[in-house]
């Protein structure tokens, strides 16, 4: 067995799924690999390896903080951060503030929410111990 699964999704849950639609669609340029009616499902990497879920909440978000149990941050892995950041920035979406050095983890990434308050990272790994992308 080489790897214990074949494909990974992470799911995320809008109470008006169709601003988050847009934002992975047009903002982010998301490929949409499934749309279901209700939930898309987005390929953010080629290799149709990992994917992203935007479907319709069923109830209210519990908490606006990412890091506590439940919490969820999805971070997308690329070399130019810096390049991300403006681009986004171009494009009106509000940071927490410009790429920065994590000395901790060995990474600069920067932080922003997707309309449903969702929080995502760019990040580049700054260590040779990261696995480089698969082809």
């Amino acid at each position: 067995m080489a790897a214990p699964f074949q494909q990974q999704i992470t799911f995320l849950y809008a109470e008006k799924p169709e601003a988050s639609w847009r934002f992975y669609e047009e903002v982010l340029g998301l490929h949409l690999a499934q749309d279901q009616g209700f939930c898309r499902i987005y390929a953010p990497a080629p290799g149709g390896r990992a994917f992203i879920g935007v479907c319709r909440a069923r109830a209210p978000r519990a908490s606006d903080n990412p890091r506590v149990e439940g919490g969820t941050v999805v971070t997308f892995v690329h070399q130019d951060v810096e390049g991300w950041y403006e681009r986004l920035k171009e494009k009106g979406v509000e940071m927490s503030g410009p790429p920065a050095y994590s000395a901790t983890y060995r990474v600069t990434s920067f932080f922003f929410r997707d309309p449903a308050g969702y929080t995502l990272e760019v990040q580049r790994f700054e260590r040779p111990d990261w696995p480089a992308p698969g082809k």
